[in-house]
């Protein structure tokens, strides 16, 4: 269900967007918490886990040429950018869609929820043993927040949202949702809102050794 007008947006010069930047940590901070967010996430199911560095949120140099408050978020390298004026973006490490499941195209956020409920569609439970209603709270796939994405009035049925799996950031697993770490999609949703441009880039598009401008860069894939 890709969504159309990805060429349009596809621009920039080729360099590295993981090793050859310098970043600095986006401090991570409670701030943002509600006292709702701060009791189900102290109530979470799941143990909290030590996301692998390359992962863990950073302020980057960022050299595409979307707007800022753009939202990029490249598959192959497990990353989602949230872009920042004078060429900076937030990094934030991401589960996404295996490649049977994956999506690419450009939509907006057409609704941002807190501790979203969960209906899953008919797909979803074909191939998956999971009830048809799940509530929201930190049993919940949807996790803390959810960005839902549309093109035009159409909702495109994929997300961006956080997880009750954390330790399966930087990997593909997902139903092709675009998961976050709690904390960080917290952090992701107090900075966007509705109409946020959203640009999921297609395989081998983004900058990551997948990327057909990385052949020939040598070095094994950090990413599988």
């Amino acid at each position: 269900m890709a969504v159309r007008g990805l060429g349009l947006v596809l621009v920039g010069v080729a360099l590295a967007l993981g090793g050859c930047m310098q970043s600095t940590m986006e401090p991570s901070s409670e701030a943002n918490f509600t006292p709702r967010d701060k009791k189900l996430l102290a109530a979470a199911p799941y143990e909290k886990v030590e996301v692998a560095e390359p992962y863990k949120r950073h302020i980057v140099q960022y050299h595409r040429k979307e707007l800022p408050g753009t939202i990029v978020v490249d598959s192959d390298a497990r990353y989602l950018y949230y872009v920042m004026p004078e060429g900076k973006a937030i990094r934030y490490g991401v589960t996404v869609g295996d490649e049977a499941l994956a999506w690419s195209g450009v939509a907006k956020v057409g609704r941002l929820t807190e501790w979203p409920t969960w209906t899953p569609t008919a797909e979803i439970k074909k191939r998956m043993d999971v009830p048809d209603f799940v509530g929201s709270g930190p049993q919940n796939p949807m996790g803390a927040r959810a960005l839902y994405l549309f093109d035009g009035n159409k909702d495109t049925m994929y997300r961006i949202h956080g997880t009750n799996q954390p330790e399966y950031i930087g990997q593909a697993i997902s139903s092709g949702c675009i998961r976050l770490t709690n904390e960080d999609v917290i952090d992701l949703y107090k900075r966007v809102k509705t109409g946020t441009v959203v640009v999921v880039l297609a395989p081998k598009q983004g900058d990551s050794p997948f990327s057909p401008r990385m052949a020939g860069a040598g070095g094994e894939s950090l990413f599988r």
